[in-house]
């Protein structure tokens, strides 16, 4: 299986700054979707941006189809997508008009494809950016950035604040986009229940640091979080939690390994687990 994108001990540190990315690694297969999920500053977006190079690293290396990434790389920028939480076209424009500035950046734009998108999304092609909804500005991203025919997707958040009806919808062309297996997505996100739908591997950031990347599958039919009395907790073998978290009345115990536990403690409560409460527990859980 090949890899279209592959990031190896990225760092960057910013002046008057505590926050800096500690040798962040992880890569992703063509033919799928990586889901990149971490709390608000974390460094998710500093991530992105030091893998299309608009942001400077200050060291590790990025490659994108097997060649790393610098200013001149029109040719690798060509084959990528990136759409942003934020609308990046001016407001006073029309797609149409987008269409014909597009034309002139990217050699392989399709504005039949583009049509075919806003028809799709149902945008209408000459109405004014500044009258679209937040739900049209991202179906609007998403169809610029899929009309020129890219591999790889950047999506910094771009389903946050959608309602679930345009979530779905969006999701939906994401999960098209790879049923061509030379394409794959990067797909940052806080709302993990789009990544539960969709995503192949989670990547977990926190504080500027990888804490997990694994299949997806894994995580749902592998891991599990044991509900312990505290006198159950104290029998747990340390090497055996990943994280736990102390409530009131038990502790919640995360576990990578949810059947081996199950035949090794006999008396203790083992539950399924959301990548949501995986998340919680990494990032709020006490580690042994």
């Amino acid at each position: 299986m090949n890899t279209i994108l592959e990031v190896q001990n990225l760092t960057k540190t910013y002046e008057k700054s505590d926050f800096s990315l500690n040798n962040v690694s992880f890569s992703i297969p063509s033919g799928s979707i990586m889901g990149f999920v971490g709390e608000n500053g974390s460094g998710k977006t500093t991530t992105i941006g030091c893998i299309l190079n608009t942001l400077i690293k200050d060291s590790g290396t990025v490659k994108i189809f097997g060649k790393e990434v610098a200013d001149d790389s029109t040719d690798i920028r060509n084959d990528i997508g990136v759409v942003y939480d934020t609308n990046c076209f001016p407001e006073h424009l029309t797609p149409a008009n987008i269409s014909s500035a597009m034309r002139q950046i990217y050699s392989k734009w399709d504005n039949e494809l583009f049509k075919e998108h806003l028809r799709k999304f149902k945008l209408p092609e000459k109405q004014k950016i500044k009258a679209f909804s937040r739900g049209m500005t991202m179906k609007l991203g998403v169809s610029v950035a899929l009309a020129h025919h890219p591999k790889l997707l950047i999506l910094d958040e771009a389903t946050s604040g959608l309602d679930p009806i345009v979530r779905d919808d969006i999701l939906d062309t994401f999960l098209d986009f790879v049923q061509d297996e030379s394409h794959s997505i990067f797909l940052s996100s806080h709302i993990t229940s789009d990544l539960e739908k969709v995503a192949d591997y989670i990547t977990f950031i926190h504080d500027g640091s990888i804490i997990l990347s694994e299949k997806k599958d894994d995580l749902i039919y592998n891991y599990g979080v044991m509900r312990c009395k505290a006198a159950q907790f104290e029998e747990i073998d340390r090497a055996d939690m990943l994280a736990y978290r102390k409530h009131d009345y038990q502790i919640d115990v995360l576990v990578s390994d949810r059947k081996a536990v199950e035949k090794k403690y006999r008396d203790v409560v083992i539950d399924n687990i959301s990548i949501e409460e995986i998340m919680l527990m990494l990032v709020k859980g006490e580690k042994q």
